[in-house]
């Protein structure tokens, strides 16, 4: 059934998001060098957690790079829908290593907060502008295509965290400049890691919810069963099943019970067409990729599989 995809439009929003990425990588990777050396020559917790974030993020940024590469690989009879999920595991390796530096950040926080060490705050507050001023330059590449799918979310996710890092690394600098408190590194580097958590976790969770094949957010399947059974000619629905492969992938498949004489009329194929559309057009999630078996009553009983 044809739905009048854009695929040339798709391929060049492919083309632009990859680009994005790019051009955050070549940054990111610049503050990271920039950042490594202001934390040794500062000493400073805070700078070497947001370089250590920074490097977490180049390695994530390349990985997606490598992942919206895979995802232009067309399909094959080995994997039916190419390297679609590419985007869904680098974004959940993403997820969880950030999970992972932010409870670092926490437990070095709480123990430089108690033995804070000498820190240099004019390096830190210069090396802090400098990181500051190439995140926001990476915001304003990937901003517009943040929401494009789980590649892009989790890394115009990562820069803003480390703009917010890079603006608690001045904060920290200005209070250790006016005060002499070293003490204001270790905060900034704790605040750091709460910012990290909570986005990472929803990331992760969004993420391993696609791969276990979780029902599409906004797709209610018992709203699904419903307005299949009201078509004429349907009688009953079982083994519904919906996931998504990647961003904007739904698929459907289900197995419906029509009556004999659908059989013999020749009234199955606009029946089938009224199906597919129904999912494609009437609900919230549009699910373009449907597979419906048509099927008499009694059929369940030569069936292997059980139904719901």
């Amino acid at each position: 059934m044809s739905t009048g995809h854009d695929h040339a439009a798709d391929a060049h929003a492919h083309a632009v998001n990859r680009k994005r990425l790019a051009i955050a990588f070549s940054i990111t990777a610049t503050i990271l060098v920039a950042e490594v050396v202001g934390a040794i020559l500062t000493n400073s917790l805070a700078l070497l957690v947001d370089a250590a974030h920074m490097l977490t993020d180049a390695g994530g940024l390349a990985t997606a790079l490598i992942a919206a590469n895979l995802a232009r690989r067309p399909a094959t009879a080995k994997r039916t829908w190419g390297f679609a999920r590419a985007e869904v595991l680098s974004a959940t390796a993403q997820a969880a290593v950030l999970l992972a530096v932010g409870l670092f950040v926490l437990i070095e926080g709480v123990q430089r907060l108690f033995a804070p060490p000498e820190i240099a705050s004019a390096g830190l507050l210069t090396f802090g502008v400098i990181g500051l001023v190439g995140n926001i330059a990476s915001i304003l590449v990937l901003v517009s295509g943040r929401n494009a799918n789980f590649n892009l979310r989790a890394a115009f996710l990562e820069v803003v965290n480390d703009a917010l890092g890079s603006v608690a690394v001045i904060v920290a600098a200005l209070v250790i400049t006016v005060t002499g408190w070293g003490g204001a590194d270790a905060i900034a580097g704790l605040l750091i890691g709460v910012l990290i958590l909570p986005r990472a976790f929803k990331l992760l969770r969004e993420t391993v919810s696609v791969l276990l094949e979780t029902t599409p957010s906004g797709l209610d399947l018992d709203a699904v069963r419903q307005h299949l059974l009201e078509r004429d000619r349907v009688v009953d629905v079982h083994d519904l099943h919906a996931s998504q492969i990647a961003t904007g992938l739904p698929v459907l498949t289900a197995h419906v019970i029509v009556d004999r004489d659908s059989f013999t009329d020749g009234s199955l194929p606009a029946l089938l067409d009224e199906l597919q559309t129904c999912v494609a057009e009437h609900f919230e999630v549009s699910v373009e990729h449907s597979t419906f078996q048509l099927e008499p009553a009694g059929h369940t009983q030569h069936e292997h599989t059980p139904h719901t």
